[in-house]
């Protein structure tokens, strides 16, 4: 299979909104995030990345059909939870890079690398020195974590990644088998780039 990306900004975000709400719906609906998403959530949701200037959607398509999709925005255009997890510090300098989301069949194929490589590219583009992402924090023995799961630690760490010691955020949404959102925490990332 070969994957075409697009770095995507500002309006050319449009057509593709409704196929990355799709995506985040099926992917997070997986385990850690057990999303039980919803359309027209995730379409007010992914407004921000049309709606913000310096916010950008990698999009990749297997032929006409968007398969996986990152998204980034300057950190302090994002939700008010995440740049509030850094209190007291300036986060005008660091870059958000938000969803990663790519469909089961399309993995292990460099995917997760190239969007690191278009969010961290525009980010240095428009002089971000630092981006950061968060990820939910489920425990180890979370009735729901499949057998042999294997988190992404690795993966980040060979990007330059690690986590950073007490900079976490509450962000909420409903799991499966909820009635109503609760709140997870998010443990933040971040590398210098």
């Amino acid at each position: 299979m070969s994957l075409q990306f697009q770095t995507l900004t500002g309006a050319a975000i449009d057509p593709v909104l409704d196929g990355l709400a799709a995506l985040r719906i099926r992917v997070f609906r997986d385990w850690p995030y057990l999303y039980e998403g919803d359309a027209a959530y995730e379409r007010a949701y992914l407004q921000v990345y049309r709606d913000t200037p310096r916010a950008l959607v990698a999009a990749a398509f297997d032929g006409d059909r968007l398969v996986g999709a990152a998204t980034g925005l300057p950190l302090s255009d994002a939700d008010a939870e995440f740049a509030a997890a850094f209190a007291g510090q300036d986060v005008d300098d660091i870059f958000y890079c938000a969803e990663s989301v790519l469909l089961p069949d399309y993995r292990g194929q460099g995917a997760g690398h190239r969007f690191f490589d278009l969010r961290e590219d525009h980010a240095r583009a428009l002089g971000f020195r630092r981006t950061c992402f968060c990820a939910v924090i489920r425990p180890d023995n979370h009735p729901a974590r499949p057998p042999g799961y294997r988190p992404l630690h690795p993966f980040w760490r060979k990007r330059g990644y690690a986590p950073l010691d007490g900079v976490t955020a509450r962000f909420g949404w409903r799991d499966l088998g909820e009635d109503q959102d609760s709140q997870k925490p998010m443990q933040f990332w971040m590398r210098t780039l």
